[in-house]
């Protein structure tokens, strides 16, 4: 299999055969639990934009928010 970006029925016919079913390497585990929810308010556009991006990576609307808060964290203030 190639590194490119399989298209979604690529994908499915790909992960449809059991020999691409088997888990590889190492299992990963989460880190800490997460804390508890905390209320943050997005405008209208904000947030059609943050589900349009978190839809395009595969990933849901609260992941994606926590990957980009992870990327500002880790670079310097």
């Amino acid at each position: 299999m190639s590194t490119e970006k399989l298209t979604p029925d690529e994908e499915y016919a790909f992960y449809s055969r059991p020999e691409n079913q088997e888990p590889q390497g190492q299992p990963r585990r989460r880190g800490k639990g997460l804390s508890s929810p905390i209320p943050v308010r997005f405008t209208p556009e904000q947030l059609d934009a943050i589900k349009r991006r978190a839809e395009a990576d595969d990933r849901s609307v609260s992941a994606w928010i926590r990957r980009a808060v992870e990327h500002e964290l880790d670079r310097p203030a």
